[in-house]
This record gives C-alpha cells, sequence and structure tokens, in this order.
C-alpha cells in the first residue's frame, strides 16, 4: 500500500522527504502540495518516468506537463530567450501561481511529450515542494488528479484517485487556501498560464494571478494583440483559447509544462 506522510510532523516529513527523493531518483511518482493544488511529479530527465506520469493521469503526449523548478536561476538553465516582460514578471509573482511557457533550451536531453520545442515553468510557493525541489531538480509535475477530474486539494483527494500509481504521498495540508478562486471554473485555483512564446504575452489559462494582476507589472502594451494594435470589437479576447483547443472542463486544472506554442498547458 502507498502510504500517506504527514509533513505536519518531524518524524513523517523526513522519512516522507527521504522516500520521496529516493522514488523519483528510481523513475517513479510522488504526490507533492503546491501553492496552488497537489502535483503528481516525475524525474523530468527520465522520459520513463513521465510517460508512467502520464499514464497515471490518463493523459496523452500532447498533454505534456509542465516543469517546476526551485529558483528563478533555473530559468534561464532550461529556457531560451526569456523576454524582459516575463523577468519582471517572475521577478513579481515567483514563487507563486504564474506558469510561464518559453522556448526551450535546445540542448536539453529530455523527453516531456510533444512541446513543439517549449516548455511551461512555475517555481511554487511551498516550502516541502521547494525543499524536494533543491534535492531532485527540476521535476515534472501536473495536477493530482485522473485526467477530466478536478484538481486534488489534499494528498487524501490525489491518493483517491491515483492510488498506487504513486509511490510517496507528502501531505502538506490543504493547497492553495492563500489564493482566492478566481480562475476559469468555480473553485478554481489552477496557476495562470502565460504564453511567451509569441511577439507578445497572451494568457491561455486565466488564474490565481489576475489579468489585472499581470498588467499592473508589465502594461497593457506587452500583451499580444494589444502590441499588434489587433485587437477590434469582433476579436476575442486576449485571454480566449485557440479556436481549436479542447473545451475548458476537458482540462486539468493543474500544477507548471512543455506546450505547443498558444496551446493550452496542464499546469498545477
Amino acid at each position: 500500500m502507498t502510504s500517506i506522510y504527514d509533513c505536519s510532523a518531524e518524524a513523517d516529513l523526513l522519512t516522507g522527504m527521504r522516500l520521496a527523493r529516493a522514488a523519483i531518483g528510481r523513475g517513479e511518482l510522488v504526490v507533492i502540495p503546491t501553492d496552488t493544488v497537489y502535483g503528481v511529479a516525475a524525474d523530468a530527465f527520465s522520459a520513463k518516468a513521465v510517460q508512467r506520469l502520464l499514464d497515471a493521469k490518463g493523459r496523452g503526449r500532447t498533454s505534456p506537463p509542465p516543469v517546476l523548478i526551485p529558483g528563478v536561476p533555473t530559468l534561464d538553465a532550461l529556457a531560451r530567450d526569456v523576454p524582459e516582460p516575463v523577468r519582471r514578471l517572475v521577478e513579481a509573482f515567483w514563487p507563486g501561481g504564474l506558469t510561464v511557457v518559453l522556448h526551450a533550451q535546445p540542448s536539453l536531453q529530455w523527453d516531456l511529450g510533444e512541446t513543439r520545442g517549449t516548455v511551461a515553468l512555475r517555481m511554487p510557493r511551498h516550502r516541502i515542494a521547494l525543499e524536494l525541489l533543491s534535492e531532485t531538480g527540476p521535476l515534472a509535475v501536473s495536477s493530482a488528479n485522473l485526467s477530466g477530474r478536478p484538481a486534488a486539494g489534499t494528498a487524501q483527494e490525489a491518493a483517491d484517485m491515483l492510488g498506487d500509481a504513486v509511490a510517496v504521498y507528502l501531505d502538506g495540508g490543504a493547497a492553495g487556501e492563500e489564493y482566492e478562486a478566481v480562475g476559469e471554473r468555480p473553485g478554481d485555483l489552477s496557476s495562470t498560464i502565460v504564453d511567451a512564446t509569441g511577439d507578445g504575452l497572451r494568457i491561455v489559462r486565466a488564474g490565481v494571478i489576475t489579468r489585472a494582476d499581470l498588467v499592473a507589472v508589465v502594461g497593457e502594451a506587452a500583451f499580444e494583440r494589444e502590441a499588434a494594435g489587433e485587437a477590434s470589437a469582433d476579436a476575442p479576447p486576449a485571454d480566449a483559447p485557440p479556436a481549436d483547443a479542447p473545451p475548458a472542463d476537458a482540462l486539468p486544472t493543474d500544477l507548471p509544462a512543455a506546450a505547443e506554442p498558444g496551446s493550452e498547458a496542464s499546469v498545477s
């Protein structure tokens, strides 16, 4: 039986973290708390581990997981051509509920799925997640749920859905309590996803960081449609998904990954 380790108890925290590190090293899955929702984590540099993550969730390679990182310096190690507006957003909202989609470094030896050369990155604001990341390095992390089900807000909810597909569950209490649920769906505590792979920024999923929050940091001109002067009365809002995107209720509500430019990523 897979065990849930209560990280509010020192003995469980030490044991759980030790077992989680070992599980990641073996290519197994670990459920971790983040500041938004619970995530299921795998070694980002192990193709077998990433595939195990996708299989556990019932997702295909067209929905590659995001990557959680332990700090801002890792941003430049994994992404190239980081625009200045993204650096300002990261400075303002990391660690926290913002995921940024960027062009991946071409030298990276990983296989997250059909990424089209991009990667979605987030630095979570949760001490347990950050401690694990500091020891394992970047982790592929998607919301801890079965595809089509709501993201888990507790370790037990994650265990009820994922069961023995996960080696270790780290229980850090209820996730997302510091945020207001202002995302696309009722009760949604997902991170906000900003795609920076085009000519300007584009919100591809509204989440706990609002558009107003983003604009306050970088201004309206940083966003793609406004920058291109393409907005019109008939145009969809700048944060609308592309016409061929799957419906919102078919997408997971998670925690940070690679994504095709302009597509919606599965992120915590």
